[in-house]
């Protein structure tokens, strides 16, 4: 506990000092009045894309189903983290990511690396905090064009919250819940003179949650520096460093019934100082936009980024051992207990330039971009499996070393790695075991030293055939390198072309239709660049994946926007076939369709709705897990009076499946009801209280395998305060 109280401490000191130390500058800017309307969402602007998607169409005019949810939805709804904006989102749902990273599931593929920042890949496998972020946009179905290799089923893209010349005001917020968890934030923008603003995001939590043994911390700062350079150029320089530890839960086994064994709700199966991640990052952004002409723009963005990532836990495997024994056994009442730790460093750099103009070719309008990115990337990863040794013997029982076999009544006396072990027949039998990590008898380990540097170069026209419709034609080039030294040795090297072509036609002033093709790709290191037998395999081609797409978009009148697609994906995933050492194509077909209601329903009463049913299975045609059929969010919000909000959400999500197998065990469907309130208790001073799961229903929204489903959390508030000054 001392290190957590420390780094709130840090956190809580760092933004008293910045929001004083700003303050007392001459800042003559009038003070930020805090219209409660513009918190909760109601009569807000309609969003728009960022610049970082290579476009110039907007929303209505786009071939693809997206979600844009803005900073003060954001705070209205209390979504503290990615996995809240994506349980309120259609098409997406949560992964579990063992309990240290953001893991999605967009249409029905699992994925921790369509992660972006200002269009910038932002691929390592961590929680990313929302404090200094300005909206987060949801692409879904496959679109090389932003995003080269990856993208499978869609992307998320986090845009940044940058300096604002002009501007001089700060917003200071923070919240606790009933867990116990709290977070503090600091956004400050300040004048430095009439061409320069710096703007400083700074937060800090102290996490807690339902499960015994659940802690976290987390320290963030984000100076960023806006340059009006004129003659409509701007640059901005963004420095940012992260501090994240927490316990790592990987959740609970299944039963004979195949699903969550709920008596085992309140049980981690965990070890309560062995089960955690660290992470530390250093991340600069610099982009630069200039005109060059009045037809013609730039657009230069270039990153680096340092993370040091380790997280370690044990678990309940599926099965262990040459037998294949079953992690849980209920008769009696024990659970296999398997293990690693794993290290990542990683430092990438990326550079891309873009250019974007408006052209009259053969008497019709294009919209042109052109661009290349050179990505270049050094992973350094190794991993140690659990090495359980018995006293006494000096050696574990079992053949697995990996593994060992623990009673479920004693799972709390296990900490530091040390425990009572049993021997399987005899529960009432055991020794002492202690994991070591390393040792003669470890049986498995990686360390592998991976290279990857990716040249690209696209090319996007969007033309304006007649006045009600426009053709959108795309290609993106890759050329992807990965050098591979360590336990693993090998290079692959691959070239690909992901084409896009769309149409949009217009019906009404209010309605238009869509069409649209693209393809992508995946190499075969995998989003982790683990995979590494198969990069290095000569027979295998990268993953590809088809999307096929036709939609509706309608402006009602009254201020609401409804939206249908209907899609239709095909992935190729080579594969190895053990039987005869040659290789087979493993194919995944997803169908399916997504409907979409957002806007304001009367000047009080805004609403953001999302339906998919999804019908995504493998060649074998057994259901991809964690690919719900039906699931449905919507989110209402209705001012009482200018002072008071009150707000309504509900989400349904079917059941899925926790493997690709025709006898997985499954997650039971569930419906959570959160609701909330916003109050403004002066110009600049709002009140928010969130409660999540009102009805208290026990549910699993994900799990990572068989015996890792995650426990929701029961009924919980948040109360939160924010003012602006």
């Amino acid at each position: 506990m001392k290190k957590i109280t420390r780094k709130h401490g840090v956190a809580l000191l760092a933004i008293a000092l910045a929001n004083f130390n700003l303050s007392a500058q001459d800042g003559g800017g009038a003070t930020s009045e805090l219209n409660p309307l513009n918190v909760v969402g109601s009569k807000a602007e309609a969003p728009t894309l960022s610049s970082s998607f290579k476009t110039n169409l907007s929303v209505e005019d786009s071939p693809k189903s997206l979600s844009i949810i803005s900073a003060n939805q954001i705070k209205a709804q209390g979504l503290n983290s990615v996995g809240d904006i994506i349980d309120y989102t259609p098409g997406v749902t949560n992964s579990q990511g063992e309990g240290h990273r953001d893991a999605a599931v967009i249409r029905g593929m699992r994925t921790t690396q369509d992660f972006y920042r200002d269009g910038v890949r932002d691929d390592v496998q961590y929680y990313r905090p929302l404090y200094n972020v300005e909206q987060v946009e949801i692409i879904r179905g496959p679109d090389a064009l932003l995003s080269g290799f990856g993208g499978a089923y869609g992307i998320i893209n986090r845009v940044s919250k940058k300096g604002v010349v002009g501007e001089d005001f700060t917003n200071l917020s923070g919240s606790v819940d009933t867990f116990g968890e709290t977070n503090v934030q600091l956004d400050k923008n300040m004048q430095l003179n009439e061409k320069t603003a710096l703007r400083v995001n700074i937060f800090g939590e102290n996490l807690s949650n339902h499960r015994d043994f659940y802690y976290g911390d987390a320290f963030g700062v984000n100076p960023t520096l806006m340059y009006d350079l004129g003659d409509g150029s701007s640059l901005s320089v963004s420095y940012e460093y992260l501090d994240q530890e927490r316990f790592i839960d990987r959740g609970i086994p299944s039963g004979s019934d195949n699903k969550p064994v709920e008596s085992l709700k309140d049980i981690v199966f965990g070890d309560p100082t062995e089960n955690f991640s660290t992470h530390e990052a250093h991340i600069l952004r610099a982009i630069y936009e200039h005109q060059l002409t009045d037809a013609l723009s730039g657009r230069l963005a270039a990153s680096h980024s340092n993370h040091d990532k380790l997280y370690q836990n044990f678990y309940v495997p599926d099965t262990w051992g040459s037998a294949k024994t079953n992690g849980y056994d209920a008769a009696n009442g024990t659970v296999a207990l398997d293990g690693y730790v794993d290290t990542t460093k990683r430092s990438t750099s990326i550079l891309s330039y873009d250019l974007a103009g408006d052209f009259e070719i053969a008497g019709m309008t294009h919209s042109i971009s052109f661009g290349a990115e050179y990505l270049d990337t050094d992973n350094d990863n190794d991993r140690y499996h659990a090495n359980w040794i018995r006293s006494g013997t000096n050696v574990n029982s079992f053949s697995d070393y990996d593994t060992d076999i623990f009673k479920i009544s004693e799972l709390s006396n296990l900490t530091g790695g040390v425990g009572t072990a049993i021997y399987t027949g005899n529960p009432a039998d055991g020794n002492t075991t202690t994991n070591h990590y390393t040792g003669p008898n470890r049986k498995r380990n990686d360390m592998t030293f991976a290279d990857i540097k990716v040249l690209s170069f696209y090319l996007n026209d969007e033309i304006s055939l007649t006045d009600s419709l426009d053709l959108i034609l795309g290609a993106r080039f890759d050329n992807m390198d990965i050098d591979v030294s360590g336990t693993s040795q090998g290079s692959d090297s691959d070239d690909t072309i992901s084409p896009r072509i769309g149409l949009v036609f217009d019906l009404t002033e209010q309605a238009s239709v869509y069409a649209s093709y693209s393809e992508t790709f995946a190499p075969r290191a995998g989003d982790q660049y683990a995979k590494l037998q198969d990069a290095n395999d000569s027979r295998f081609d990268p993953d590809s994946f088809e999307n096929l797409e036709f939609g509706l978009r309608y402006n009602l009148p009254m201020g609401l926007t409804f939206s249908a697609s209907y899609f239709e994906i095909e992935a190729n995933r080579p594969e190895e076939d053990g039987s005869t050492g040659g290789s087979y194509l493993q194919k995944s077909d997803t169908t399916g369709f997504e409907l979409q209601l957002i806007g304001s329903v009367t000047d009080q009463w805004f609403v953001s709705a999302g339906y998919t049913s999804l019908d995504a299975k493998n060649t074998s045609g057994v259901r991809l897990r964690e690919a719900p059929e039906n699931v449905f969010s919507i989110w209402n919000n209705y001012s009482v009076s200018d002072r008071l909000a009150l707000n309504l959400g509900i989400i349904y999500q079917d059941e899925s499946k926790t493997k690709d197998s025709a006898t997985s065990s499954i997650l039971p469907d569930y419906t959570r009801i959160d609701v909330g309130a916003n109050y403004a208790i002066s110009d600049n001073t709002v009140v928010g209280l969130n409660i999540e799961n009102l009805t208290d229903e026990l549910y699993f929204p994900h799990s990572h395998s068989t015996h890792q489903a995650s426990v929701g959390a029961p009924i919980n508030a948040m109360l939160s305060i924010t003012s602006s000054f």
